[in-house]
């Protein structure tokens, strides 16, 4: 009797002190019981209690994913918060359910977000091939870009990636691409979906990549690093502006005349920045968050401010471009659409194009901080998206690279 009310005691003082999980993303990794943010005691704690019928059940309790909870979730809770864990199940970005091998030793890259994100975590000397979107990004890749080629991103060569023999493969965000990878390759292999480009989910996949490749420190440094400048240098000024104070934003696709809409890397920095992005709720015309604008409508609306969108790929901008010269021609050229002579942004020359690899990529928070510039000139007079960018590229990426004098990210140049 003693020893039951002992027991009692120790779980009434575990239900006062465990709290509900009340993180801003729960971390998609099997034994995250709590579902915060992260994999701790707590969740070891928090699994205990649901064996003895104290909590209810949560998804990401089943570490093992067996379907069943029961004190091997808590081994294996125990191992992961250790790094000893055998294999890992989680959930990646097209809502897919993997298990992944442990440790990972050997990795294909099909995106190049995804690399960048690989390098933030300090795993890039594990990979083994990379697509050739990839390969030709010499300067932001100087190392991954003389790996193995595996094709195009959209149609990889699948004999080579089986000759590689990766333990994981990092492609995009599509459940259709990783589905159909899955289905065409041995089970040994583990295909991930990943979105990258997206704010809303960007610490949450850093951290993921943390548990994934053993180095949750360097990824919790980067997710430090990227809340200090969205959360509280943006974000604490940007929540001071009344809604109807805020800038109205066009920002548009690489493609002309299709505007980033709500879901979209482009809209997210957009509100990150604090802007009201016109084009929000424009009905999508793919499966991408983008939507077909009708210059009449743009002309109507009359935004403030217009971004637009270009692709390295087109060799106006990127890190293998130095001379402004066609980006400003660029610019020029698009504001001579017909009837935008008439527009607000362009008759207050408040019109900017920005690298795409700035907004639909891992950098996106770069791109945020330069949107943030342009919207609100006064209120982040004291912000340096050019400095913050550089120790982006020296402090997470390792790169001995200097913008002063070298690459063309946004037209015009920010002061």
């Amino acid at each position: 009797m003693k020893i039951n009310a002992i027991l009692a005691g120790i779980i009434m003082y575990l239900l006062l002190v465990l709290p509900a999980a009340a993180s801003d993303y729960t971390l998609g990794v099997f034994g995250n019981a709590n579902e915060d943010e992260t994999i701790n005691m707590q969740d070891v704690t928090y699994t205990e209690l649901i064996i003895l019928e104290y909590r209810d059940k949560t998804q990401l309790a089943d570490a093992k994913h067996d379907n069943r909870i029961n004190m091997q979730d808590v081994t294996q809770i125990e191992l992961i918060i250790l790094g000893r864990e055998k294999e890992l199940t989680l959930i990646d970005s097209a809502d897919r359910t993997v298990t992944v091998n442990k440790p990972v030793e050997r990795i294909v890259v099909l995106t190049y977000p995804d690399a960048e994100a690989i390098k933030i975590v300090k795993a890039e000397e594990r990979v083994v091939g990379v697509s050739l979107d990839i390969k030709t990004r010499e300067t932001f890749f100087p190392e991954l870009s003389k790996l193995p080629s595996t094709g195009v991103t959209s149609n990889p060569d699948l004999e080579r990636i089986i000759e590689l023999n990766p333990d994981i493969i990092f492609t995009g965000k599509l459940k259709s691409m990783g589905t159909n990878l899955e289905n065409k390759l041995p089970d040994t292999i583990a295909v991930t979906c990943w979105d990258m480009g997206r704010l809303e989910v960007m610490t949450k996949n850093i951290q993921m990549l943390g548990y994934i490749l053993g180095n949750t420190e360097d990824a919790q440094e980067f997710c430090t690093f990227y809340q200090e400048y969205i959360d509280e240098m943006i974000g604490e000024r940007v929540n001071e502006i009344p809604e109807s104070d805020r800038e109205r934003v066009y920002i548009e696709y690489c493609d002309d005349c299709i505007a980033f809409a709500t879901g979209s890397s482009g809209h997210e920095i957009c509100v990150a920045a604090g802007g009201a992005n016109i084009a929000a709720d424009l009905p999508c015309f793919s499966e991408k968050p983008i939507a077909e604008v009708d210059q009449e409508w743009l002309i109507e609306e009359n935004p403030d401010v217009i971004v637009k969108a270009v692709r390295c790929k087109s060799s106006l901008c990127g890190y293998e471009k130095d001379d402004p010269e066609a980006m400003i021609q660029e610019r020029e050229r698009i504001m001579s659409r017909a009837g935008w002579e008439g527009l607000t942004a362009v008759s207050d020359n408040r019109f900017y194009l920005i690298d795409m690899d700035l907004v639909g990529s891992t950098a996106n928070f770069v791109g945020a901080t330069y949107m943030a510039k342009w919207l609100y000139p006064d209120q982040f007079e004291d912000l340096d998206p050019k400095a913050f960018h550089q120790e982006y590229l020296t402090r997470f990426q390792r790169l001995d690279y200097d913008l002063d004098g070298n690459g063309v990210f946004v037209c015009p140049e920010v002061t």
